[in-house]
């Protein structure tokens, strides 16, 4: 029976199998001159796969039939393979009585091939594209109300920290995405944890021990000789260098 990827044979004896061939082209390589069998065996392929053999170009291959095996009757082989939706191009062969049926019915032939074509699929265009990836999970902004002490530490893993209150020196705020601080910022905020260059720290008043974005950060001692300490401002980062621009 043909083989085609991982159908299981219908017979223990092949007729003929399928193969794809570089051009694109189906090419039928016949195993054995049974031409019922042949049109058993199609049948049951196109059963499975319909789609796959209407109008499909073909290639007759007869070149690797045993020298043993009587003249094959092309028109009848033709005919059979029209049936199913197959319309042959060409053949393959080398036998002279191959050869001269094909010119009988002015049909171009080939030589033999010696390269090696894979197994068909007739359900390769039918697999399952690869499924879409999960979106990632984004948690939902962690909001403080109350004033932040000294010595406290607040994470928002996962998204943006929102404080709505003070936060005293001491204090430290991280989070993977942005840091808001609608009071006076006298602690520390580390934003973008986790490595996003894209995060953000927006504070009412700048005042702060030390503000970072992915690891890069500056500390009070800068921060007091940038004209806008005590300031509304945004702090973003641009390749390494923090850069504080006014609200």
């Amino acid at each position: 029976m043909p083989t085609m990827s991982q159908t299981e044979p219908l017979d223990q004896d092949p007729v003929f199998q399928l193969k794809g061939s570089m051009l694109a082209i189906t090419v039928l390589e016949l195993a054995r001159n049974d031409l019922e069998g042949l049109d058993r065996q199609l049948a049951a392929k196109v059963a499975q796969a319909p789609n796959f053999f209407s109008n499909a170009p073909l290639v007759l291959a007869l070149d690797k039939l045993p020298a043993t095996e009587g003249a094959v009757d092309l028109p009848g082989l033709m005919r059979i393979c029209r049936q199913h939706g197959l319309r042959t191009l060409a053949i393959r062969a080398s036998r002279i009585e191959d050869i001269a049926a094909a010119i009988a019915v002015d049909l171009p032939v080939l030589p033999p091939s010696g390269a090696r074509e894979r197994p068909l699929d007739p359900h390769e265009g039918e697999k399952k594209k690869p499924e879409k990836p999960p979106e990632p999970t984004i948690k939902p902004t962690k909001i403080i109300t109350s004033p932040v002490r000294g010595g406290q530490q607040i994470y928002a893993q996962g998204g943006d920290l929102v404080v709505v209150s003070s936060v005293s020196p001491g204090a430290e705020l991280l989070a993977d995405g942005n840091i808001h601080v609608y009071g006076p910022m006298r602690g520390r905020a580390l934003a973008g944890v986790k490595g996003d260059t894209k995060a953000r720290i927006f504070c009412q008043q700048l005042s702060a021990e030390l503000v970072s974005i992915a690891g890069q950060y500056k500390v009070s001692e800068d921060l007091r000789r940038d004209p806008l300490w005590g300031s509304s401002v945004q702090v973003s980062l641009s390749g390494d260098v923090l850069n504080i621009t006014r609200l």
